[in-house]
């Protein structure tokens, strides 16, 4: 990371994405007490806030909305992400309480919400019925995961 400070306000930065080899760039100012370190960080959380927007977008309908007003906007997003903490916390909460199974993926949100849809929302099939297809759906992405990380690791 290549870090240049011009004021004493003001940082830039320079990250490269090892994988891809990708340069990301930075610039970022704050009060006199932040150190370039803490700016780097913060800078760094920005793919973390990215990526749950897009996650948003899709899980919970961020981009279902028809924008007419600034309040009418500001309540769906807040219902959006409460629905997404929603999710997130109550997956959480039942990842701690599974006993692990290597023949299965962990629970993911994504599970989750299809999960709640299906027995809360709008249950249209037998608990059992919908239990059972979410086990099949979890071993089967285990397998797949698996037959990637084979496919993607070094020849020996």
């Amino acid at each position: 990371m290549l870090i240049v400070e011009d004021e004493p306000l003001m940082a830039e930065a320079i990250r490269r994405n090892y994988a891809t080899g990708e340069l990301a760039y930075y610039r970022c100012s704050a009060p006199d007490d932040h150190t370039v370190t803490d700016l780097m960080r913060v800078a760094g959380k920005r793919w973390t806030v990215e990526e749950a927007f897009q996650t948003s977008t899709g899980l919970t309908g961020l981009d279902q909305h028809q924008v007419r007003t600034w309040t009418s906007w500001h309540r769906w997003t807040i219902l959006v992400m409460l629905a997404r903490a929603f999710l997130a916390v109550t997956t959480a909460a039942q990842r701690c309480t599974e006993h692990p199974n290597p023949s299965l993926i962990r629970l993911s949100v994504n599970e989750f919400r299809r999960l709640f849809i299906s027995l809360i929302l709008i249950p249209q099939h037998t608990t059992r019925t919908v239990l059972d297809w979410s086990l099949w759906r979890r071993r089967h992405q285990q397998r797949a995961r698996q037959c990637h990380q084979n496919r993607r690791s070094p020849p020996q």
